[in-house]
């Protein structure tokens, strides 16, 4: 068969129709080119960025445009209609006894408790429907409580050896017994929670104290406070007027200028240590004892030399990816060959002002084994004392901090962060000079994009200065601009002309080199290692072709292309979603906080055409797929782009979505449980 440019080659016996099915939009995913004024960062609006008349009320503009992909999402959580005190849940007791808002009446919970969850095992699993098993079936209800199913397998408790949700576990069967007085109790594994504490359990928990005091502006930044005020004093000194000569003066012939900020970088990487500040007068001024990590302050700061060494070339770069590149999803592709894992991109403000979301983003698995957290912002002052608390609160827990100087999205950008800082190097080159004094050890990787607008690359001349002169560990390139976003090609020739710039930089001052990702369109292990031997990059940083296919990392490292079976894609769905139960949590909370985060993977896996359904190989990133259906049932399901479809699959490893809960995918598509689907 002939198929039109940039449609997928399906085999002819699969094709239901020759149509190519529309391709979801990542670019209104990801926010829209519009501007993006007025909504939060998860496209819900925000009444405090609206003025005037406007505030605490939309215009017909502005509903229009919360209509569409990405916007107005909502993700309520669904709770238990008898909601059990935590404390009581874990055996202990609660302090506010009878004034507790929550149930301490343990039989009366379970009584009304839905029905326990059973991940049935992948032979269990059939191609055809109901594809799952029927667990009235196979379940081993407890005599006295129905809801309780005996033969499940908590998923927290088989990694960790406790369950910390206790009783209101939706596993709660796989983890209870009943002692001698007929009392239902909780079961440990002592030795596996020993084993669990070094190999299983997540780091990087920054507490509420901490977040409290940055709310407050407490916390103390001892590096940063003297960084800053020393680039306050440099910009002031270059600021001040030059006196006006009289007369008599005699007017030398001022020098050609270099490079506009070359002296203030220079003056910059020289500004002495931070004077040792006495505990005594920090504490008064915050109010409060500093804690054991903020008494460990260095006063003298680390040379680039010093720094730890980024050895990457040859290993696998996932991106970091907002909202899908979640912790779970991390760890799955780890599963699947990833090497180096990078957090979402957090805001610098965020960290600054104790968000707890924010900081939920630095968490790391220990199965990560190089780890970095990317941050975004715009200007010196959030940026640097960023670094410093994440050096501090995460010390030995991070492998790397990434500035995010490639986000297209204009809710950053409009902001000056992301990809405008493409065109402000000398902020840039401050930014980075700050961090890295504030991190120490840590070192400072930057990810850009080729420029800002189409037909104005300028990556060629940003990147040089970024590796030789401001102490970067390693730069990662994006082949697009962010005017292109996601609706061109990756253009890898200039990916190869920035990395000779910088190679050229690098063997020009006699520098060890660096390592240099490129990143867009990698889809197959074919796509990887042209790219790698055309441009000479160390390696690819994945993003969409990583969400598409997780198992793309085990593709690239056997140099293979994978034609994975639709029961090997479930078995990895299955895994995920026992990551997500680990990561959120087993109650009725987290396994549909877990359901939610399933469904936005689903709604990127469903893109993949399977390579045994293709007529030549490899198949591609923008690849239109007409209309097919699969080898089998379970093949043809998983392809399907119905959201309901989607939840339907984490049924069968979840249980039931309860009523109240909906899901709106980021991308254009029918909204499980919302009006439209229903009218």
């Amino acid at each position: 068969m002939s198929y039109p440019v940039g449609t997928a080659p399906v085999k002819a016996e699969f094709l239901l129709s020759s149509n190519p099915i529309d391709v979801p939009d990542d670019d209104a995913a990801e926010g829209s080119t519009s501007s993006s004024r007025g909504y939060t960062r998860d496209g819900a609006v925000d009444s405090r960025d609206l003025r005037g008349p406007s505030r605490g009320k939309m215009t017909k503009e502005q509903k229009k445009a919360q209509r569409g992909a990405n916007k107005g999402r909502r993700f309520g959580k669904v709770r238990d209609e008898l909601d059990l005190c935590w404390r009581v849940a874990n055996g202990t007791i609660c302090e506010f006894g009878a004034e507790c808002r929550f149930t301490h009446d343990i039989p009366a919970y379970l009584a009304a408790k839905s029905h326990d969850i059973r991940i049935p095992a992948l032979s269990e699993i059939s191609d055809s429907p109901p594809f799952a098993p029927d667990l009235s079936k196979v379940t081993t209800p407890h005599p006295e409580y129905p809801s309780l199913d005996l033969s499940t397998i908590c998923p927290v408790f088989a990694e960790t050896g406790g369950c910390r949700y206790g009783f209101k576990c939706r596993f709660l069967g796989g983890h209870i017994r009943t002692d001698e007085s007929g009392t239902l109790v909780l079961v440990a594994d002592e030795d596996k929670k020993a084993q669990a504490v070094l190999s299983k359990n997540e780091v990087n928990f920054v507490g509420p104290e901490i977040q409290k005091q940055l709310r407050s502006k407490k916390y103390p930044f001892p590096v940063a406070d003297v960084y800053l005020r020393e680039l306050q004093r440099i910009n002031e000194a270059e600021n001040k007027p030059k006196p006006v000569p009289d007369a008599n003066s005699v007017v030398l012939a001022e020098p050609e200028q270099a490079m506009v900020l070359d002296h203030t970088e220079a003056q910059l990487q020289s500004v002495p240590p931070p004077e040792p500040i006495a505990v005594e007068v920090i504490e008064k001024r915050t109010g409060e004892p500093l804690s054991a990590s903020q008494l460990d302050t260095p006063d003298v700061p680390i040379r680039f030399s010093e720094k730890k060494q980024l050895h990457w070339s040859g290993k696998t770069y996932l991106a970091p990816l907002t909202t899908v590149g979640n912790l779970p999803f991390r760890r799955l592709c780890v599963k699947y060959g990833a090497d180096i894992t990078c957090g979402e991109m957090g805001l610098a403000n965020s960290f600054l002002a104790g968000s707890k979301e924010e900081w939920s983003l630095v968490r790391r698995h220990p199965s990560e084994s190089i780890f970095g957290v990317q941050i975004a912002g715009n200007k010196p002052s959030s940026l640097v004392p960023t670094a410093e608390v994440l050096g501090k609160e995460c010390a030995g827990n991070i492998d790397f901090v990434d500035v995010n100087c490639g986000c297209p999205i204009d809710l950053v950008f409009k902001q000056g962060s992301g990809s405008a800082l493409l065109d402000a190097p000398g902020k840039l080159g401050k930014i980075l000079i700050g961090m890295n004094k504030a991190l120490g050890e840590i070192p400072v990787t930057v990810k850009l994009r080729t420029g800002v607008k189409d037909g104005k690359n300028t990556a060629h001349r940003l990147m040089p200065r970024i590796a030789s002169e401001w102490d970067t560990g390693c730069i990662t390139l994006h082949g697009r601009t962010r005017q292109q976003r996601y609706t061109r090609l990756a253009d890898w020739d200039y990916v190869k002309e920035c990395v000779e710039a910088v190679r050229a930089r690098e063997a020009e001052e006699g520098l060890s080199p660096i390592p240099i990702f490129g990143g867009g369109d990698c889809y197959s292990s074919q796509d990887y290692w042209t790219n790698v031997e055309k441009t000479g990059v160390d390696g690819v940083m994945i993003g969409r072709g990583a969400l598409i296919k997780p198992w793309i990392f085990t593709e690239v490292k056997e140099h293979r292309e994978w034609d994975i079976s639709a029961r090997e894609r479930l078995d990895l769905i299955r895994t995920y979603a026992e990551y997500g139960i680990n990561h959120f949590g087993s109650d009725t909370t987290g396994v549909n906080t877990t359901r939610r985060y399933l469904c936005e993977a689903l709604s990127f896996q469903y893109r993949y055409v399977p390579i045994g359904l293709l007529e030549h190989l490899p198949g591609r990133i923008n690849d239109r797929a007409p209309a097919f259906r699969g080898r089998d049932e379970l093949e043809t399901l998983l392809a399907s782009g119905d959201s309901k479809d989607w939840v339907k699959i984490s049924e069968m490893f979840l249980g039931p979505a309860p009523e109240s809960w909906t899901f709106t995918p980021k991308h254009k598509s029918n909204a499980y449980g919302s009006e439209e689907s229903q009218g």
